[in-house]
């Protein structure tokens, strides 16, 4: 695909998951475009930093594990989008709260690399501090099975 083909896809994806009402935000176009070996790299050196190795520990261990942090389906709103063939970067910030009503609206950095239309690799940038503050420490027993 070409880098307006890919920013275009990660710009639909952002937009159906960014809605203000938690019940129509949709993460279905994400789940179907992220290929089945893909890996969610999360960058830094705290307790999130780790790789997530495939489509399963993406959606159950990463993403499983930040919604029983969250009081809403998450929320990330995109505020710019770069491509550059199959590298697209997107600048986002979130909208969330935890269940105790912390605020949890990290600015992310986020790097998608894209192969025939399925995102292969995502790096994320983001706040750690704030990140261990309001969600807390990665659990070790799914830390253990993300690698």
């Amino acid at each position: 695909m070409s880098a307006a083909a890919n920013k275009k896809l990660m710009q639909d994806i952002f937009a159906a998951a960014a809605n203000p009402d938690p019940a129509v935000r949709d993460r279905a176009l994400f789940t179907a475009s992220l290929a089945d070996d893909a890996k969610w790299i999360v960058t830094g050196q705290y307790s999130w930093s780790r790789t997530f190795s495939g489509k399963e520990a993406i959606l159950n261990d990463l993403h499983g594990y930040v919604r029983t942090r969250l009081r809403d389906r998450t929320r990330t709103i995109a505020h710019r989008f770069i491509a550059d063939g199959d590298i697209v970067v997107v600048e986002a910030k979130g909208d969330n709260v935890t269940p105790e009503g912390v605020r949890y609206d990290n600015d992310y950095c986020l790097v998608f690399r894209l192969a025939d239309g399925k995102i292969k690799e995502i790096r994320e940038y983001c706040d750690s501090i704030l990140t261990e503050r309001a969600l807390g420490p990665f659990p070790q027993t799914v830390a253990r099975a993300a690698g």
